[in-house]
């Protein structure tokens, strides 16, 4: 059993990547918080009692069907605003235009400003990249190479087969080859996309 201070540890390491991974695939900053905190919420309600080495597993389990229950609300309300802006009246355009994943730190003091600068330019080009792919491929590359659990890991946050995570991550990387090439960054490869994580 975990206990207290071990759930409460593992909720402190965890939130500042969970933030990052949720605003990838939302792109909202504010439904993204709520997100990881509605999460750890339910985590810490539901399974605070569970093993401490549980945790990882059935936190990125939450997570997920979190970011799930998002999207659906998120269709439904799509549904209703263009139904009832077929009545006339203006839309907003407010923060829509803003994107989340300009609020990611991805500096290092410990580099030169110019390596800062290529390094940030670099994310961004794969950050872009990664927004183009589908969104259980984009999960499972997330999962694999960004959060590095093994294939049976994210196979269970992602309630598939081993051999479609497997699947999925090999068309991401294919996919996001071919588009890093694009932008001139061949040289990248399958490795470079893993150690440039945020």
């Amino acid at each position: 059993m975990a206990t207290p201070k071990e759930l409460s540890d593992f909720l402190t390491l965890v939130e500042r990547r969970a933030f990052k991974q949720t605003a990838y695939a939302v792109r909202d900053d504010h439904a993204a918080l709520d997100i990881v905190q509605d999460a750890m919420m339910k985590l810490a309600e539901k399974y605070g009692d569970k093993p401490a080495t549980e945790l990882p597993m059935l936190f990125q389990r939450i997570l997920q069907n979190t970011m799930r229950d998002f999207w659906r609300r998120q269709k439904v309300r799509n549904i209703w605003t263009t139904l009832l802006s077929s009545f006339g009246g203006s839309s907003e355009n407010g923060d829509e235009d803003r994107d989340p994943l300009d609020t990611i730190d991805v500096e290092d003091d410990s580099d030169e400003p110019s390596a800062q600068l290529e390094r940030s330019q670099t994310i961004k080009l794969i950050e872009n990249a990664l927004q183009k792919l589908p969104a259980r491929q984009r999960e499972a590359f997330v999962l694999r190479y960004w959060e590095e659990m093994d294939v049976a890991e994210t196979a269970e946050i992602m309630g598939c087969s081993d051999g479609s995570v497997k699947t999925h991550c090999s068309r991401a990387v294919h996919a996001l080859a071919a588009e890093l090439k694009k932008q001139g960054l061949e040289k990248l490869g399958l490795s470079g996309l893993m150690l440039t994580k945020p």
